[in-house]
C-alpha cells in the first residue's frame, strides 16, 4: 500500500514537471520567458509598461486656467478653440527655397517641351512671359503658405483651451519614459525651449518636485510667458507661485558652458521656418543637455519627419568642436540608432502613440480625450539603456495597438537590430511569461525581444 502511494506521488510530481516545461517555465527551453526580466513585478506592470493611466491636470494648474479663461471672456472660445487644433493638426513645414526651385524648374521644362511639340512660330518673349505666369500660379495653387504663429493675450487664452491638456499629456508620457526606466536620474535644472503655457514645467516637477531648483522657459511670445507666469500664481498677477525657482526668457540662454540636466521641446520645431533653423536649434539644444533632451510632436507625418529629422542631425552631423564630447545615444521610443524602419517601410504612417487624458472641464468638452503624439528622447551616455535593462534581454517597442486573440497576440514591433516586424506571440512558442507580457502590453510599451529566427514573426518589407 505504501508502495502504491508513493509511486502515485513520483507520477504526480513528473506530470506537474512536464506542465512546468511545457509552460515554459524550464531554463533550458525558453530563457528569455523567464521571470529574471521582471524583476519581481507582475506581468500587467512588466519593466517595458511606460503607458501612464488616464492623465489629469495638476489640481492647482487646472484651477488657475479656468480662473484664465472665465476672466478672459473671450467670444466663441469653444469655437475657436477646435479651429486652431485643427489647424496646429494639420499644419505642415515652410517649404525649402530648394524645393521650390528645383519645383518651378521641372515645371518650366514641362511648359517650354509642351509648346515646342506645336512647332508654330511664337514670340518667344511673350511666351516667355507666358510661361513664367503659369508656373508661379502653379507654385500659388500647389505650395503650402506657411507662416509663424503670433500669440498675443487672446489667442493664448484659445491655446490654453485648444492645448493645455493634451500638450501637459504628451510632455509627461514622454517624461515617464525617463521617469520609469532610469530610476536614479534626479535632475536639478530644466530648459524648456518653446515652453508657451509651460507644460513641460508642470510635467517635470510632477515627476522630480524635489530635486527641480532651477526651471528654465524660454518663449519668443511675451504673451505667452505671461500667461505661464500667471498659471503658476494661481491665475493672478500677484500671488504666490506653485512651483519656485521659475524664469522666463523670451532667448535661449547665449553662454555654451550653461547646460541643463534635462531639456525639453515641445510642439516647438514646427514652428521654425526652415530646415536650417531646426538643425542650429537642435544643435543648440543639445549643447545646453547633459543627461536628457526631449523633444515632441503631433503625431502626424509632419511631426514624425521634424523628429527623425531632429535625430538624423544629431547622430549623423556632430559639432567638431562641441563643449561636451559626449555622443548622443537614442534612449526612447527607438530602441536603437539606425535610421527610422517605420519611414522606409510604411513612409504613409507615422510613428506615433496615444495618450488618455482628462480635458479641461469647458462646456461641449468630452469626458475623455486621446493625445497622439510623436516624440524623441536622447541621452548624453551611451550604455544607459543596457544599465537600466540590467543585462537582460533586448526589448522592443509595440508601435501599433496589440491585438489580442484566443491563445495568442499579434504585435507590431521596432527591435533593436533596427527592423519592423510583426509577431505572433504564444506561451508555447515564447514561453509563458513573454506571452503573458504581450497581452498586458499597450501600444508604445516595450516587450522582451523575441528571437531573430522565430518562424512565428516577419518583415514588414
Amino acid at each position: 500500500m505504501a508502495y502504491r502511494i508513493h509511486r502515485a506521488c513520483v507520477l504526480c510530481q513528473r506530470v506537474v514537471t512536464v506542465k512546468i516545461m511545457y509552460r515554459g517555465l524550464s531554463v533550458g527551453v525558453h530563457p528569455q520567458s523567464q521571470t529574471d526580466f521582471l524583476k519581481g513585478a507582475p506581468h500587467r506592470k512588466h519593466p517595458g509598461v511606460t503607458n501612464l493611466k488616464t492623465v489629469r491636470l495638476p489640481e492647482e494648474l487646472q484651477k488657475a486656467a479656468l480662473a484664465i479663461i472665465h476672466g478672459a471672456e473671450v467670444p466663441g472660445l469653444a469655437d475657436k478653440a477646435c479651429r486652431l487644433t485643427n489647424f496646429l493638426w494639420s499644419r505642415k513645414r515652410a517649404p525649402e527655397d530648394a524645393t521650390l526651385r528645383e519645383k518651378a524648374t521641372s515645371l518650366e521644362e514641362a511648359l517650354w517641351k509642351k509648346a515646342k511639340e506645336k512647332e508654330e512660330d511664337v514670340d518667344f518673349q511673350l511666351l516667355e512671359a507666358q510661361i513664367t505666369k503659369k508656373v508661379l500660379t502653379e507654385l500659388r495653387k500647389t505650395t503650402y503658405r506657411w507662416s509663424p504663429m503670433r500669440y498675443d493675450e487672446d489667442l493664448g487664452v484659445v491655446y490654453m483651451a485648444a492645448r493645455l491638456a493634451g500638450g501637459y499629456t504628451a510632455v509627461k508620457r514622454a517624461l515617464n519614459e525617463i521617469k520609469k526606466r532610469d530610476p536614479c536620474f534626479s535632475p536639478h535644472s530644466l530648459l524648456d525651449f518653446g515652453s508657451g503655457l509651460g507644460t513641460a514645467l508642470w510635467a517635470g516637477h510632477s515627476f522630480w518636485a524635489d530635486t527641480l531648483k532651477e526651471m528654465v522657459c524660454v518663449d519668443s511670445s511675451g504673451a505667452m510667458n505671461t500667461i505661464a507666469d500667471r498659471l503658476l500664481r494661481g491665475g493672478s498677477e500677484e500671488g504666490e507661485p506653485v512651483i519656485e525657482q521659475v524664469y522666463f526668457r523670451q532667448f535661449l540662454p547665449v553662454s555654451p558652458k550653461m547646460q541643463f540636466d534635462l531639456v525639453v521641446g515641445a510642439f516647438s520645431l514646427s514652428e521654425l521656418g526652415s530646415q536650417r533653423e531646426r538643425e542650429d536649434v537642435v544643435h543648440t539644444l543639445w549643447r545646453k543637455t547633459s543627461s536628457y533632451l526631449v523633444l515632441v510632436e503631433n503625431g502626424t507625418k509632419e511631426g514624425h519627419q521634424i523628429l527623425m529629422d531632429a535625430r538624423n542631425t544629431l547622430l549623423q552631423k556632430q559639432e567638431k568642436a562641441a563643449y561636451d564630447p559626449r555622443k548622443p545615444s537614442v534612449f526612447a521610443p527607438c530602441p536603437h540608432d539606425s535610421p527610422c524602419p517605420k519611414l522606409a517601410q510604411l513612409p504613409l504612417v507615422p510613428c506615433n502613440f496615444p495618450q488618455a487624458y482628462i480635458p479641461l472641464p469647458l462646456p461641449g468638452a468630452p469626458d475623455r480625450q486621446t493625445e497622439k503624439f510623436s516624440y524623441l528622447v536622447l541621452s548624453r551616455t551611451a550604455s544607459t539603456t543596457e544599465e537600466v535593462n540590467g543585462g537582460g534581454p533586448d526589448w522592443a517597442r509595440l508601435t501599433a495597438p496589440v491585438l489580442r486573440r484566443p491563445r495568442h497576440v499579434h504585435c507590431q514591433i521596432c527591435c533593436s537590430s533596427g527592423d519592423l516586424k510583426r509577431v505572433v506571440v504564444t506561451a508555447h512558442r515564447h514561453g509563458r511569461d513573454v506571452y503573458r507580457c504581450a497581452r498586458s502590453s499597450e501600444w508604445g510599451d516595450q516587450l522582451p525581444i523575441i528571437r531573430p529566427d522565430d518562424s512565428a514573426s516577419r518583415s514588414l518589407d
